[in-house]
């Protein structure tokens, strides 16, 4: 019994040495867990920075713009309308020709031969018919006599007009002013009705081809004028519609239609694609912004004007538009500032910074 005794007493020392000894660290711990933990402060609300435009009367220009292709005015495929061997080429290749020039010519020695005969023949049957007329007013010979001979000049002299026409297709001549391209043959060469010569093109002036689509196709009409630029070509070309297709394509929906480009120099050329540019409409005196600078809500057009410091809502009513501006027709003024850019993060009474502003 002593001795368990004793063990107790031991174990008991024990215990309360330990508690002095982890009382104080137990107690800081417990401490700790009932204090309130620490928020750290919120910052502040940063501005939103912007673009703005201070409002003010402008045009609005409805400019339409699409691609099209210089085409020649006349050009055509020269070809002889009769067989025979070339004997003299006239032009020289990419020359200007007139109306009517020479450019090229077969044998025609056969037929030349055959209307010499012909106008050998043409003396003694006038003589025949003048000495049957004579006769035949004195009634020496009969009505039929002296139609016969009549009859037979009428065919010598339909027989020389043919042969002559014939010789006329023995030469190629320019059928309008243009320039020659490459010439295909030789002289020396066999030419047929399918023997193409050479190319020519008229280039003064210029057709400038191109399509609008139905939006635009009760626009267009012929007058109406449209500036239009080639590549690596600074300058801006004015051209005028002067035909238009009668109906829409039925695929595509587009309206074909040509203008007239003078092209009096001679430096544009035909195959060069353009960039056309076509106004539609013009409104004068009028307000517009950027038409990023308006966004639908709930049926409602909006937009934001700086005031305060701050952005605020106002409803607008809109009206024509372009690619890149919309009309304001109610709910802006002159003067007022309005936010261009940052439109989508806007809010009513959100705080702005306005980076840079410009007058309309």
């Amino acid at each position: 019994m002593k001795k368990t005794t004793r063990i107790i007493v031991i174990c008991l020392i024990i215990f309360l040495i330990a508690g002095i000894i982890f009382f104080p660290k137990i107690k800081s711990l417990f401490a700790k867990e009932k204090e309130e933990p620490t928020v750290a402060p919120l910052p502040q609300q940063q501005a939103l920075s912007v673009n703005a435009i201070i409002l003010d009367y402008t045009t609005l220009t409805d400019i339409f713009r699409t691609k099209g292709i210089l085409i020649p005015d006349e050009e055509v495929d020269l070809t002889f309308e009769t067989s025979g061997k070339i004997t003299n080429i006239y032009f020289k290749e990419g020359q200007e020709v007139k109306k009517g020039e020479l450019l090229a010519k077969v044998n025609d020695e056969t037929l030349q031969a055959e209307l010499a005969k012909l106008q050998a023949q043409l003396p003694l049957a006038e003589d025949k018919v003048f000495r049957q007329k004579a006769l035949f007013e004195k009634d020496a010979v009969s009505q039929e006599a002296y139609e016969m001979v009549s009859t037979e000049l009428e065919t010598l002299k339909a027989d020389i007009n043919f042969t002559k026409a014939r010789i006329n297709q023995t030469v190629l001549c320019a059928p309008f002013d243009g320039i020659v391209g490459l010439r295909v043959v030789s002289e020396g060469a066999y030419a047929s009705p399918t023997t193409v010569i050479t190319h020519l093109t008229k280039i003064k002036p210029l057709k400038l081809e191109f399509s609008v689509n139905e939006k635009q196709s009760t626009d267009i009409r012929a007058g109406k004028l449209l500036n239009f630029t080639v590549e690596n070509d600074l300058s801006v070309y004015t051209a005028k519609v002067y035909a238009v297709e009668s109906k829409l394509d039925e695929k595509t929906l587009s309206l074909k239609a040509r203008a007239l480009y003078n092209n009096a120099n001679g430096k544009l050329q035909p195959g060069r694609s353009a960039t056309i540019e076509i106004t539609m409409d013009e409104i004068h005196n009028t307000l517009t912004i950027p038409s990023a600078a308006t966004l639908a809500e709930m049926g409602q057009s909006i937009a934001y004007i700086y005031k305060n410091g701050k952005a605020q809502q106002v409803n607008v009513k809109r009206g024509a538009r372009t690619a890149s501006e919309v009309q304001i027709l109610e709910g802006l003024q002159v003067g007022d500032t309005v936010l261009t850019t940052g439109v989508m993060q806007l809010r009513d009474g959100i705080a702005v910074k306005i980076n840079q502003i410009t007058g309309k």
